[in-house]
């Protein structure tokens, strides 16, 4: 029996999603049939295998939950931690087909989670148990180039998914499109440049956007452009700390708060957070961390003021036990689900503006489907045209020289203008211009549902009423 009062109690993660679906769904005009077709999801597999560790077998569960199969291959993350169970796995596939859709990604969506703490084990036990994983997986087709392609996630990594892609290899010697079968691999091992940092680049391209539009800020009860800032972030992981750097250093935000599992640090003049990120590596936490205040209760930080929230760590963390005090006129969800159901309903109320995890966090699926398309064309992004472009440009600073040859003093090139011009786009560049544009396009299609509906007063809404919209479309064009 729960203890919690019943005004709050929370829906579950699951429940969120379903309360966020139906919500949209009733500003549709979809048939009864289609619309549990695109609720349900089509099939989840539990998997229960044994790895002889430390002299004993061990038993692990694992799920792989396949959401919507509108498009194939499916994709969607395999996370690593205790609390992964087959209704989150299910919640957590359903979000990703509506990602994949509204970035424009052709994939249906999929999720996956091995019941299991990372920490707890050394490298080589946890190699073995996620090759036995992988090998479960694959011989069901749950792991296949054109079926189904799993990436990292909370508690997984590069390396994981090197260990994935060689045991998928392993066991299928002739398929030549082998290194597709998942993404998120390292870059020397048929990954792309640019996938670590890709769902925090997402973030900051998606801000980037937001404040392209005067009227949304002004709505946010900002102004201006992402120039000074205040930002708190919750989670420095991968997706947390990119996003953080790269609006620090490239757009002049200011990182006013930094959350961790073991409390906080706050500064008003903003902290450094590559440095950090390097005294969280070292000390596990970042108690003791020389600059800034530290604050033990990490999570009340969410509640202070700033300009921009970005929760990037675990589901749930704005609930309806917080969401009254919460200051930040502008939430970006760079995890998935980190606000309630209960919550969402409080911070609409008083006019908070939330960018919805399914576009917020979509960096990731994107480059991972940048990957995939690498993988299957067998060749880098840029290797055919970069020296090409080079000459091209070459043979315009060539007229520019001598027009400033001819012009004597009256009129010079910028300086660094030529090598800056001259540099062909490399892979990693290509990557980056690809993400911008899939982030700038897919805030502009929830926008325009956002701006031009009556009934649709949030980006959240607006978001879901997109990608089921596509959804459905593809599954009308099916014949279903």
């Amino acid at each position: 029996m729960s203890t919690t009062p019943a005004h709050l109690q929370e829906p579950s993660f699951r429940e969120s999603v379903d309360i966020m679906f139906n919500r949209a769904v009733a500003l549709m005009d979809l048939s009864p049939g289609l619309e549990e077709k695109i609720r349900v999801c089509n099939a989840t597999y539990t998997v229960r295998f044994g790895v002889r560790l430390r002299g004993k077998i061990e038993t692990f569960t694992g799920y792989r939950s396949v959401h919507s199969e509108h498009m194939e291959p499916v994709k969607g993350g395999i996370r690593y931690s205790m609390n992964v169970n087959q209704n989150e796995v299910e919640a957590l596939a359903a979000l990703m087909t509506y990602k994949c859709a509204l970035v424009e990604t052709p994939f249906g969506g999929s999720k996956g989670g091995l019941c299991i703490d990372p920490r707890e084990w050394d490298e080589d036990e946890l190699e073995r148990i996620t090759r036995r994983f992988a090998y479960e997986l694959a011989k069901r087709d749950l792991i296949h180039p054109s079926q189904n392609v799993p990436a990292p996630d909370m508690g997984t990594g590069e390396r994981e998914m090197a260990w994935i892609a060689d045991q998928y290899r392993r066991m299928n010697t002739t398929d030549i499109n082998a290194a597709a079968c998942v993404t998120g691999k390292p870059a020397h091992a048929g990954g792309i440049q640019g996938r670590v940092e890709a769902t925090g680049r997402g973030v900051q391209y998606a801000l980037k956007e937001f404040f392209r539009h005067p009227e949304d800020v002004q709505i946010a009860g900002l102004s201006g452009s992402l120039d000074g800032k205040r930002v708190i972030v919750q989670g420095l992981g991968n997706v947390g700390f990119h996003a953080a750097k790269f609006l620090r250093e490239e757009d002049g935000c200011k990182i006013t708060g930094i959350i961790e599992h073991d409390g906080a640090l706050v500064d008003e003049n903003g902290l450094d957070v590559p440095a950090v990120r390097e005294w969280i590596g070292k000390n596990g936490g970042v108690k003791g961390y020389p600059d800034g205040k530290y604050v033990e209760n990490g999570a009340s930080v969410l509640e202070h003021d700033c300009d921009i929230l970005i929760p990037a760590a675990m589901e749930g963390v704005i609930n309806k036990g917080n969401a009254p005090r919460i200051q930040a006129p502008l939430i970006i969800e760079a995890a998935n689900g980190p606000v309630t159901a209960g919550a969402d309903e409080i911070l609409r109320e008083k006019g908070t503006v939330m960018i919805p995890d399914m576009y917020a966090n979509a960096g990731g699926v994107t480059v991972s489907y940048f990957e995939w398309v690498k993988n299957l064309s067998h060749i880098r992004f840029g290797r055919m045209q970069r020296r090409q472009e080079e000459a091209r440009h070459e043979l315009i600073v060539g007229e520019l020289e001598r027009l400033s040859e001819h012009m004597g003093d009256q009129w010079s090139m910028t300086p660094n203008f030529k090598q800056k011009y001259l540099r062909g786009a490399g892979e990693l560049e290509l990557v980056r211009s690809g993400l911008d544009d899939t982030m700038r396009t897919a805030y502009q299609a929830m926008r325009e549902v956002w701006h031009s509906r009556e009934d649709v007063t949030d980006l959240r809404t607006a978001a879901y009423l997109v990608s089921i919209g596509r959804v459905a479309t593809s599954y009308r064009a099916k014949g279903l």
